[in-house]
């Protein structure tokens, strides 16, 4: 049988289980990545381990989310982020210097390295070649320390792409296509392998789009081969000696298999507040646009913005429309001040604001009560944009900028000719010298803390009977935006779980963190895909503080349910979906965790005396981990 690309990855890195889909396998992994949202919690679990440096050949530390520096908060986290990557071993890159994922893609990522990140667009990568994953903080944390990476074996999907992109159609069109036809719940427990002849036609920033937005139909990752597009790109960023061919084989076998002609593909938008309620822009003609943003880690890059600038030079937004725009990275930045492509976006009217997040969760730039905002980003959930009644559209920066121009939504046959495609240069300024590279031996640094990093407590570990109400019960697709908002005064405590606990489902139900405080304990009850959205693990830490012992759903996000894994919160699905409608919050059940077996059913009993059967997905280790109290308590049993 012939090997896809994800396979001969997986092989070369396997440190134990079958490569059998749905089997749990270990992985080696070579490079990792933190953002600041995450990555203070991440350093602080890795500190709790107890090495003297990092064990993978590459740990890079972002600052790229919350860089408001209002109030000593962000700033010690910084700082604090900064000296502990010199002590143990880590690059480090400064506030303002570029979002993580372009950032790895220009200077670090490499074809066929694995690689998991702190936060869940880290597939970005996958637009070289690398098999790149979202993971929780605590993973990436034991990642950091030599531990394996364990997931379920992916299945692997081939996107067989054929044809061009023609028009105005562009690579964002590509992943909201798929996204409309496979929904946010169509990539579970799966990989996106894209192939065929279409693939040569689309460059590396462009894969790196379609990848980073895998993350929304919950696949595992995205992959691109490695191949001569690949190569001009490593070539252009002045890392040539990282390229290394990686195809499929020729008689490659898939689990299955979608075809997409790029030929047919036109002007696609993400309606509110899903990214998989996708219609054609032009069925939206004459809707008034409030606010359009360019940027984020999908679409950031310099092919994105001169795109931009070429559309908008010689223009003028109108003063009803808000037009932000969001540099990639400081080298996407110095490439449009050498081609003077800065001045036609400011000209235009644009808000040139800092290479970072941003707008994307809701650090500045929310649009004004029931606005609507066209956006390049990857998310559109409710509230996501610091504006609650806000109604979020995704689409290209094509897009964008041409519906930014117009104040509202008009037909793309009304656009007249698209600017011709982009191409990086050939030579291209290095911004390498902007990281801090760690000395040969940190033992000497000292690491720095400020007041509002709190240490990590010590969970308990999980009792033989659990009797708890249910003390929230929510509906499908829950977000870990829902779970716990981002936002600059919420993410500035990322470093303390008892602070941050308090917004815990705050724009859901504002009385539940008041009710686990008066109960101590609690279960959650949820619909389908409970859980999706960013790896935050702070939105299963925080109901773990608050003492959250259970979650019961109709089934659940990948990421997600490894964080609950991680922090010892039971994750159990309902084996009758009807059995939903009899559960209600208040609720008592009784839980006995002591017969739960990896995949068997148990039956709950509510006090009402009704038996309601539930089952898991846990493998036995992941059992023996809830067991524990979590992960960090398993490693340090096994290591003591």
């Amino acid at each position: 049988m012939g090997k896809n690309i994800t396979r001969k990855i997986i092989e070369k890195h396997l440190l134990g289980g079958e490569m059998t889909p749905g089997s749990e396998i270990d992985l080696k992994i070579d490079q990792t990545l933190t953002q600041d949202a995450t990555g203070t919690m991440a350093y602080l679990q890795f500190e709790a381990i107890g090495l003297d440096r990092v064990k993978t050949d590459l740990s890079v530390s972002y600052v790229d989310h919350n860089t408001l520096q209002m109030g000593f908060r962000n700033p010690d986290d910084h700082r604090y982020l900064r000296t502990v990557a010199e002590r143990y071993g880590v690059v480090f890159s400064p506030p303002g210097t570029g979002i993580c994922h372009q950032l790895h893609l220009e200077n670090f990522a490499k074809p066929g390295a694995t690689l998991i990140g702190s936060d869940s667009h880290t597939p970005t990568a996958g637009g070289i070649g690398s098999l790149a994953m979202g993971a929780g903080g605590l993973s990436v944390a034991l990642a950091m320390a030599g531990e394996a990476y364990s997931i379920p074996m992916p299945k692997v999907v081939k996107v067989n792409l054929t044809g061009r992109l023609q028009g105005w159609a562009a690579a964002k069109d590509v992943i909201l296509h798929l996204l409309g036809m496979l929904t946010v719940k169509g990539g579970v427990g799966k990989v996106f392998e894209y192939g065929g002849p279409g693939v040569e036609t689309l460059t590396v920033p462009e894969r790196a789009t379609i990848t980073n937005m895998g993350a929304e139909l919950g696949a595992t990752t995205s992959i691109f081969p490695s191949d001569e597009q690949t190569k001009r790109f490593m070539a252009q960023m002045g890392r040539p000696e990282d390229f290394v061919e990686l195809l499929p084989d020729a008689d490659a076998e898939y689990d299955e298999i979608v075809n997409i002609d790029l030929s047919a593909l036109e002007p696609l938008v993400a309606q509110p507040h899903m990214p998989d309620l996708v219609v054609p822009v032009r069925e939206l003609a004459g809707l008034r646009i409030d606010q359009c943003a360019i940027g984020s880690c999908t679409n950031s890059s310099y092919a994105d913005l001169k795109t931009t600038a070429r559309i908008l030079e010689g223009k003028r937004v109108p003063a009803s429309t808000d037009l932000l725009i969001s540099p990639g990275s400081k080298q996407v930045v110095k490439m449009l001040a050498a081609e003077n492509l800065l001045e036609p976006l400011l000209d235009a009217g644009a808000r040139l604001l800092e290479c970072t997040c941003g707008p994307c969760i809701g650090m500045g730039g929310s649009p004004t009560s029931e606005g609507v905002s066209v956006r390049t980003f990857n998310r559109n959930f409710e509230g996501r944009s610091g504006t609650q009644d806000a109604k979020i559209y995704l689409a290209s920066p094509e897009t964008a900028a041409r519906l930014a121009l117009d104040g509202e939504f008009t037909d793309p046959a009304t656009w007249g000719e698209r600017p011709e495609r982009v191409e990086l240069p050939d030579s291209v300024p290095s911004i390498r010298d902007l990281f801090v590279f760690p000395p040969k031996d940190g033992s000497g640094v000292e690491v720095l803390r400020g007041p509002n990093i709190v240490a990590l407590e010590r969970f308990e570990e999980l009792p033989q009977t659990v009797e708890a109400k249910v003390l929230l019960k929510v509906e499908d697709n829950i977000t870990t935006d829902h779970i716990l908002p981002a936002g600059p005064q919420i993410t500035a405590l990322r470093s303390n779980i008892p602070a941050i606990s308090e917004y815990i489902f705050s724009r859901v139900d504002k009385e539940f963190v008041g009710r686990m405080k008066e109960a101590g304990k609690g279960v959650i009850l949820g619909g389908e895909n409970y859980g999706q959205g960013s790896s935050r693990e702070h939105a299963a830490l925080g109901p773990r503080h608050l003492g959250v012992k259970a979650v019961v759903t109709k089934s659940l996000a990948r990421i997600h349910r490894a964080n609950l894994i991680n922090f010892g919160i039971l994750p159990l699905l309902l084996v009758n979906q009807d059995d939903y409608g009899k559960l209600e919050q208040g609720t008592g059940l009784t839980i006995p965790a002591s017969k739960l077996q990896p995949g068997q059913p148990v039956n709950m009993i509510t006090d009402s005396g009704e038996s309601i059967p539930v089952t898991n997905d846990l493998t036995e280790k992941e059992l023996r981990i809830i067991q524990s109290g979590g992960l960090l308590n398993a490693v340090r049993d096994r290591q003591s």
